[in-house]
């Protein structure tokens, strides 16, 4: 990570995501808390979640978008028009402005897919390939370590400033982070617009990334544990519930423990990427939450805590490696709807299993939940862990060319060879 934290350019960009992502990890629970107390209604605060999920269904019409414009540009005015719907929270007074915070929520999950797809682009075009994973890794340990205080942040600003406050630090957190990237110097070249019909290129990231044996194992690898894997969104409330003994608040004592063990995970994802390539720690990532779900089926805080720590190294090595995967395997003209078909790809079986596991654990016992995940995770983790000569080690892979910074961080680069 020191590697990549040395380079001026990186040093630019991640110091403007800091900004932004300490925005996000407090506004979605601020925004469903805020719909609660407004309305006293548990179905109408999860239906914030549903707002800022809701977008996703256009995630490849954005990506095509996204791929239509220079990256840093695109990303830096994305920035700035979240800060601007932000300002829409300050005219929320009472009920009757409940539509303010769900179209919020809408604005900010259009948002959230338009940043992730610049955002993954821009870190091809500035990051040389051989420290994409430890750029993706440093990114990851700052959001996994916001998880611990973001969302407990939010819902105090808005306890104590009813509202106002929480819009203000958000629009704040957008704005710098937007004049912040303004500043990184990136010579990128202007999109050549495509002679085919636009939804022929609307459908090219999800050919792309259907079509590369890699990417497309590790997408099935991905989708098959996400469709238990939504399951624990009710699975763990029930598990705290019946199992612990605990009040529902108590979730977040154990959500804070995993975010510890997601800290490390990010620290060390780089490092297990470069080990054992992307496929194997993907699968290492899906396999670290199968010793969570078998430990709750015997109740006990001593193992609870361990457990969850274990599974909190999953995510990021999850996220890390697959981002790396897929910045390393598309080209940069077709990042944008690459990176937003993949977003599709997974957040519509997430969104269905966190459904359809709301109304199984109603009927089943949280326990029998537990087993199937396992088993279905266990058959994720082996199937991509068999496909894990697709993305060899890096140090099978060919020496990359030593990139030289110059200036106030504009790169001359030697392009490498395609890994």
């Amino acid at each position: 990570m020191r590697a990549v934290l040395r380079r001026p350019d990186f040093r630019w960009l991640f110091a403007g995501l800091f900004f932004s992502m300490t925005a996000e990890s407090m506004l979605v629970l601020a925004l469903a808390i805020w719909v609660k107390d407004l309305t006293g209604s548990d179905g109408l605060a999860g239906a914030t979640i549903l707002a800022v999920v809701a977008p996703i269904m256009f995630a490849p019409l954005l990506g095509y978008v996204v791929d239509r414009f220079r990256r840093r540009p695109f990303l830096v005015a994305t920035l700035a028009g979240s800060a601007v719907m932000l300002t829409l929270l300050l005219a929320v007074h009472d009920r009757g402005d409940l539509w303010i915070l769900y179209t919020v929520a809408v604005c900010y999950g259009l948002s959230y897919i338009l940043v992730s797809a610049s955002l993954n682009g821009l870190i091809k075009e500035v990051i040389p390939e051989h420290l994409l994973a430890e750029a993706n890794g440093a990114l990851q340990t700052v959001r996994q370590g916001l998880r611990l205080a973001g969302p407990l942040v939010g819902a105090g600003l808005y306890a104590s400033t009813g509202g106002w406050g929480l819009a203000a630090l958000g629009m704040a957190g957008f704005l710098i982070a937007a004049l912040v990237i303004s500043m990184l110097k990136v010579r990128e070249a202007k999109p050549v617009p495509s002679e085919l019909h636009w939804l022929t290129e609307v459908g090219a990231g999800l050919r792309h990334l259907t079509g590369d044996p890699a990417m497309r194992r590790t997408l099935t690898g991905n989708v098959i544990a996400i469709l238990v894997f939504g399951f624990s969104e009710s699975v763990f409330f029930a598990f705290v519930d019946e199992g612990l003994h605990r009040p529902p608040a108590f979730l977040g004592v154990l959500i804070s423990a995993q975010g510890v063990g997601g800290l490390l995970g990010g620290l060390t994802a780089a490092w297990l990427v470069r080990r054992v390539g992307e496929i194997a720690s993907v699968a290492i990532g899906i396999a670290l939450f199968v010793p969570c779900f078998v430990a709750s089926l015997t109740p006990h805080l001593w193992l609870a805590f361990p457990s969850v720590i274990v599974a909190g190294f999953g995510l990021p090595y999850i996220i890390v490696a697959w981002m790396t995967l897929m910045q390393r395997k598309t080209p940069g003209e077709l990042m944008g709807r690459t990176s937003a078909a993949m977003d599709a790809m997974l957040s519509g079986p997430q969104t269905l299993a966190i459904g359809f596991g709301a109304l199984l654990v109603e009927a089943v016992d949280f326990r029998l939940l537990l087993i199937v995940m396992s088993v279905v995770m266990t058959v994720s983790a082996a199937y991509l862990w068999a496909g894990r000569r697709l993305t060899p080690p890096s140090g099978e892979l060919a020496q990359p060319v030593q990139d030289e910074p110059v200036g106030d961080g504009g790169p001359v680069r030697q392009r490498e060879g395609v890994v």
